[in-house]
């Protein structure tokens, strides 16, 4: 236990005494923030929601998605051209 104290305090004094590292941990919310929130609502529409109108329809496709296996178009993994 007494380790876990000392852990606490060494990590609480050294963001108190911080002063460019407040201003660095604010800039990284704030990246963050962006990233997460104000991306996602522009660029990654709710395709579940758009497609389907049930709970039940939303399961069975996210279901048939992670057990399905993963399956690549071998045509576009030949070769053209004449084969000798």
């Amino acid at each position: 236990m007494k380790t876990l104290t000392a852990i606490f305090r060494f990590y609480r004094d050294g963001f108190r005494s911080m002063t460019l590292g407040r201003t660095l941990w604010a800039i990284i919310a704030v990246k963050l923030f962006i990233m997460f929130a104000i991306l996602k609502l522009f660029f990654f529409p709710n395709l579940l929601n758009s497609r389907f109108q049930t709970s039940e329809e939303k399961g069975n496709f996210v279901a048939e998605q992670l057990t399905s296996p993963f399956t690549t178009n071998s045509s576009s993994n030949r070769k053209t051209g004449p084969q000798p």
